[in-house]
């Protein structure tokens, strides 16, 4: 019968594992930041182009460009089906990019918050307008849906306003 003690293992001054060893007297590492992507050992973490040097904006800016420029190329088009629901989909993530300007301008944006509140107001949005389709009063919901997202629009727009102008 075999104890834990008999376990096998290497033997003293054999060969030592390979890896990093804590020096169990330095501080823990810090935290990674929120929302920043662990990075794979030997590739770029999240942020990669801060690295390089290109400054915050320019990536999303460069994709924005991207996408415009392929919309145009390819002119894509909605189906019939489609139609109602469409505008108030493109209302509600307006108005989650307002919000997420916003955020970002006063330093608490959080990208988790963000991609969660850019699909649930598209849903919401459109659930409210196919209920409303199967309730016969489609465009009133259809409008009330457009108010409301819009004054949530100009609502951030203002906060963008102030915090930009400092007015």
């Amino acid at each position: 019968m075999t104890r834990p003690d008999d376990a096998p293992g290497p033997a003293p001054g054999g060969p030592v594992p390979a890896g990093p060893v804590a020096d169990p007297a330095s501080p823990p590492p810090d935290p990674p930041e929120p929302g920043a992507a662990a990075a794979a050992p030997g590739r770029p973490g999240a942020a990669w182009w801060r690295r390089a040097g290109a400054s915050s904006w320019l990536v999303p800016l460069l994709a924005l460009a991207a996408g415009l420029v392929a919309g145009f190329l390819v002119r894509p088009t909605a189906p019939d089906w489609l139609a109602p629901y469409l505008p108030v989909a493109v209302v509600a993530a307006l108005d989650a990019l307002a919000g997420g300007l916003r955020a970002a301008l006063e330093r608490v944006f959080d990208d988790l918050v963000f991609v969660v509140s850019f699909l649930t107001n598209a849903g919401v949005a459109v659930a409210l307008v196919a209920v409303g389709e199967r309730l016969g009063v489609g465009g009133a919901l259809t409008t009330g849906v457009v108010v409301v997202f819009g004054i949530r629009i100009f609502t951030n727009a203002t906060a963008l306003r102030r915090h930009l102008f400092r007015v």
